[in-house]
């Protein structure tokens, strides 16, 4: 199925099972997003919001809730869209196997963009910002957002379209100092391809001309959070996903998607800020208030029929789960070409992505050596933390396949693996002062924190603890041991207040420890607040620890010390509680989870789901 718009993906979807439409009036005021959120975690339907209240236009949530549904809707064109990122990546597979990738340069060609005349597209009529359904997700944000949309810009140096970029940054409607239907936020990373736009603009002087589209062919919202391989533009890739050419226009100066339902226009000015947030986001935490460019709206424009899609972000997993899916399968061969010696990188959803790195390396350099200890994992380790957004993780796990395979998805084993084989005295290397997520409040400031490289191989060194050992089950101040497991055990502890009250907590818990003999069964220690919690579940601990430490402040060790300025332990205790600087939890609005129950009753045209997840 090749669909031209948003509303021939919805009545395909319909006709399958796969959406549901709701007819009753819903507020976008957090109900449409508690909604989304309920049906998301019971594993249901995409969802067609008819009445959005405010608005004359529908909502569309939930389209790639599962992975299954994602492929459905790209079930003609997803081989094809493999094969020639795979080129892309590896020239050499078009020689290896001709007859598998023939058709791929022709698929290529039908995905070039297709300019089709100029001026705004027949079909579309002038609105306003507050026209657009104004949804607002989490108690704590700053106003409305649009949470799927694709932001174009192009090379001030090389203007056109293919020198373009088109991302998904987030988009504030309202709230904060925007001045209603003439300013919106837009909020984006370092490391961004309109950050490059916009400083090769500020210092010629000029404004960057900013577009951005809204739904169209779903093939368009995923090609906005697609890491493509070098030469591959986004353009491209959304014609060659979609099954047919990007067709768009120019008004105005500004280059209008053809397809999109809504299209936005406006120019982002050199040095000109507003607050932006805060944002319920994919951490599970809200991003605060900070400034971020802020976009003059030049012209709205929405197509007849227009249709809203939207999703909502929260502790993962959420609906972004799924593109994470899609992109591993389309590209996860591509870091392989990119980062020469690596097997398998994988950005742990659970603990927010960019928290948390695994990885499988080859260690190659000293074959002839009989003790084997990480050389050519710690170049790997490096080319992988100074890759694109693969740079903004803080810990990174990292190992090399020996006596079996190792799978970085099976998250679990892979830890133990690393654990039962880790030189606590040689091979953790920190890097302090860098940059990690803007999203990750665990750091020093905005984009600012520390890195952590654990790096093991060779042989078993150490059978795990898979009982909480005798040792740390009656230690004062911290207390209430619980296994996770096996080989790292949580510890609940006071609040936490200061660093320098923890670096006291931490002195006195290693001394202890020391007192009572070696511990080299259970190499990691967490600290926390509630180590029922913690140990509750796998995901519990990866998102808890790993989205509220920062290596180079939070990790402390048993019997620790520096030798040539290399940090070591005898066992790593890192500290995982909340600490003051850090931004609050997601909670929902209790009186807005009571009054969504209508949708859920008996007779409603959601009854019957329930949490699956």
């Amino acid at each position: 199925m090749r669909y031209r718009n948003m509303e021939e993906c919805i009545t395909d979807l319909e006709k399958h099972g796969h959406l549901v439409r709701i007819h009753e009036e819903v507020d976008p005021n957090l109900e449409m997003a508690a909604i989304h959120l309920k049906v998301y975690e019971a594993g249901g339907p995409a969802l067609l919001f008819e009445k959005v209240k405010g608005s004359k236009y529908r909502a569309v949530s939930n389209l790639f809730g599962t992975i299954e549904r994602s492929k459905f809707i790209f079930r003609d064109t997803w081989e094809s869209s493999q094969d020639v990122i795979a080129l892309r990546s590896d020239p050499m597979k078009a020689l290896k196997q001709p007859l598998k990738y023939v058709g791929t340069g022709l698929a290529a060609r039908k995905a070039l963009p297709l300019k089709k005349g100029s001026g705004v597209p027949a079909g579309f009529e002038e609105i306003r910002i507050s026209d657009l359904p104004q949804i607002k997700h989490w108690p704590g944000d700053g106003g409305a957002f649009i949470t799927l949309p694709q932001v174009y810009s192009e090379d001030p140096d090389k203007p056109g379209i293919m020198n373009s970029n088109l991302g998904m940054y987030r988009i504030q409607l309202s709230g904060n100092e925007y001045e209603i239907n003439k300013e919106v936020g837009v909020h984006y990373q370092i490391h961004r391809g309109i950050g490059i736009h916009q400083t090769k603009a500020t210092k010629k002087g000029q404004p960057l001309k900013v577009s951005c589209f809204i739904g169209g062919p779903p093939a368009h919202t995923l090609s906005a959070v697609m890491p493509l391989p070098e030469g591959l533009s986004e353009m491209t890739f959304a014609g060659l996903l979609a099954g047919r050419h990007f067709r768009y226009s120019y008004a105005d100066g500004f280059c209008i998607s053809s397809d999109a339902d809504f299209v936005i226009t406006g120019e982002i000015h050199p040095g000109e800020t507003r607050p932006e947030g805060p944002f319920g986001d994919h951490l599970g935490y809200y991003s605060l208030t900070h400034p971020f460019p802020v976009m003059k709206v030049h012209k709205v424009y929405a197509k007849k029929g227009a249709i809203f899609p939207f999703t909502v972000v929260g502790r993962p997993p959420q609906e972004d789960t799924a593109f994470g899916e899609l992109i591993h399968e389309l590209t996860g061969g591509a870091v392989k070409q990119e980062v020469p010696g690596v097997k398998e990188v994988h950005a742990v959803d659970a603990a927010g992505v960019h928290p948390l790195l695994l990885a499988v390396g080859s260690e190659r350099y000293t074959p002839y050596q009989q003790l084997k200890q990480p050389a050519e994992l710690l170049t790997i380790a490096n080319r992988i933390l100074g890759t694109g957004q693969l740079s903004l993780a803080k810990y990174l796990f990292i190992t090399a396949e020996e006596d079996r395979p190792v799978s970085t998805h099976k998250i679990g084993d892979f830890l133990i693996y690393i654990l039962e084989r880790i030189n606590l005295h040689r091979d953790i290397h920190f890097q302090t002062h860098t940059t990690i997520d803007t999203l990750d409040y665990s750091g020093t400031g905005i984009n600012s924190g520390s890195k952590v490289v654990f790096a093991a191989v060779g042989e078993q060194k150490r059978t795990l603890c898979t009982e909480v050992p005798g040792i740390l089950k009656n230690l004062q101040t911290f207390g209430q041991a619980k296994m996770i497991i096996p080989g790292i055990v949580a510890l609940q502890g006071p609040k936490f207040i200061d660093y320098a009250a923890a670096q006291k907590e931490t002195d006195k818990l290693s001394a202890a420890i020391q007192e009572q003999g070696v511990l080299d069964s259970c190499p990691m220690i967490i600290l926390c607040d509630d180590s029922t919690f913690m140990s509750e579940t796998l995901n519990n601990f990866l998102w808890a620890t790993f989205t509220r430490s920062n290596p180079s402040h939070d990790i402390y060790g048993v019997n620790s010390g520096v030798e040539n300025k290399h940090w070591f332990c005898d066992n790593v205790i890192i500290d995982a509680r909340v600490k003051p600087h850090q931004a609050p939890p997601l909670i929902p609005d209790a009186a807005v989870e009571r009054n969504i129950e209508r949708f859920f009753a008996q007779g409603a045209p959601l009854a019957g789901l329930r949490k699956s997840r």
